[in-house]
């Protein structure tokens, strides 16, 4: 990725950088707070109610599209896509070790288009069609470079490092991968029963599915890597001087943790072990029963924290204990949504050593006045 140190729009970018090393060494703490700038000749081109994360990516999730071919070329557009997140970025104030990048997402989970599943665009998501309707006849699943929908995938990379020209990051698209991307490509329900009744077949698809997010991964990453190595990944804007990425499988809330371990495990720790730098994304309170097998992944170095809507967000104490016994596994944790208020007695309780905090502050001036309170806090 072209880029010139001298225009990035991050000036404490070198120490940033080293927060985030230490946080996946489990040393150290990263307090990553968003909040509207107070003054930008851009800011009245945002939409506040749009979270910061679409806008990131050139996108609002609250726009009326006349067709579905307008709504369409929301998502495929990709210099269209890149001009507005720069623009977007320019309102938005990244505090403490937050840093400005263009989330490239076509959808959640768009290694499925690679495979052959077909995308439904709405405004705030995409919707993948399953293709995988005979098991005992479908073809291998292998990715292949020249599948419209990764040409689509990098021309949006490519767009958002033209575009750029070194003053924000590019990242990595929210690929996802394992029972995820089979429950995409087979449909959920229908995967479930698979599990029982085609065991084998899922472990097929599984291994296949391994590969070909390994070689799509590389080809996106010699686009998007910074200049200081590694690269930003899109879900939960994390950075690691490697190949760096959020890893999940949200479809483990529907198994025993017998079938996790058989089916899941040793596919998630290939993945890992690919990886330079992972970060499970654990979501919901259904999945715990899955967390013995997560802490035993060796490569796996970190776990965030997604309650479910109902739940206490992740500053609440509710959580600590949850922290404190992944931390105590040698797992750095990311805790999302904590409140500006919640951040000091979260830091109190568990400490800073392995810490990750998503804070979205309601002003520049609030998350200044935070950033200076946790600086005291490092160790």
């Amino acid at each position: 990725m072209a880029n010139s140190t001298n225009t990035f729009w991050k000036a404490d970018w070198d120490r940033v950088r080293e927060h985030y090393i230490a946080w996946w060494r489990r040393e150290g703490l990263v307090l990553h707070v968003l909040a509207p700038r107070d003054s930008s000749p851009e800011r009245d081109t945002r939409n506040p109610q749009a979270p910061f994360y679409y806008l990131m990516g050139g996108l609002d999730p609250t726009a009326v599209y006349p067709d579905d071919a307008a709504l369409r070329d929301a998502w495929l557009n990709a210099e269209r896509r890149a001009r507005l997140a720069e623009r977007y970025l320019r309102g938005i104030y990244f505090g403490g070790d937050a840093f400005p990048f263009f989330d490239t997402n076509i959808g959640p989970g768009n290694l499925a288009t690679f495979l052959g599943a077909e995308p439904s665009f709405a405004p705030d998501t995409v919707w993948y069609a399953p293709c995988i309707t005979d098991p005992d006849r479908h073809p291998p699943l292998r990715f292949d470079p020249q599948n419209p929908w990764f040409l689509h995938q990098k021309a949006v990379a490519e767009a958002g490092v033209a575009v750029s020209a070194g003053r924000f990051l590019v990242s990595m698209p929210d690929l996802i991968e394992n029972l995820d991307t089979l429950a995409s490509l087979r449909e959920t329900q229908q995967l479930m029963l698979d599990l029982v009744e085609r065991p084998a077949f899922v472990k097929e698809r599984l291994a296949e599915i391994n590969q070909a997010y390994f070689q799509a991964f590389q080809a996106l990453y010699e686009i998007v890597q910074t200049p200081w190595g590694g690269n930003v990944y899109s879900a939960f804007s994390i950075w690691g001087p490697g190949r760096t990425a959020k890893v999940q499988c949200d479809a483990c809330v529907m198994i025993s943790p017998e079938m996790f371990a058989e089916f899941v495990v040793p596919c998630l720790a290939e993945q890992c072990a690919w990886l330079d730098y992972s970060m499970y994304h654990l979501d919901g309170t259904q999945a715990f029963r899955h967390l013995d097998a997560l802490l035993s992944i060796e490569p796996l170095d970190a776990i965030e924290w997604t309650p479910q809507v109902s739940a206490p967000q992740g500053g609440s104490p509710e959580w600590y204990g949850l922290y404190r016994r992944i931390l105590e596994a040698g797992k750095s944790i990311q805790a999302i949504n904590v409140q500006p208020d919640e951040v000091l007695p979260l830091l109190d309780a568990i400490g800073t050593r392995g810490v990750f905090l998503m804070v979205n502050a309601t002003s520049e001036a609030e998350a200044r006045a935070l950033v200076e309170a946790v600086e005291a806090r490092r160790s």
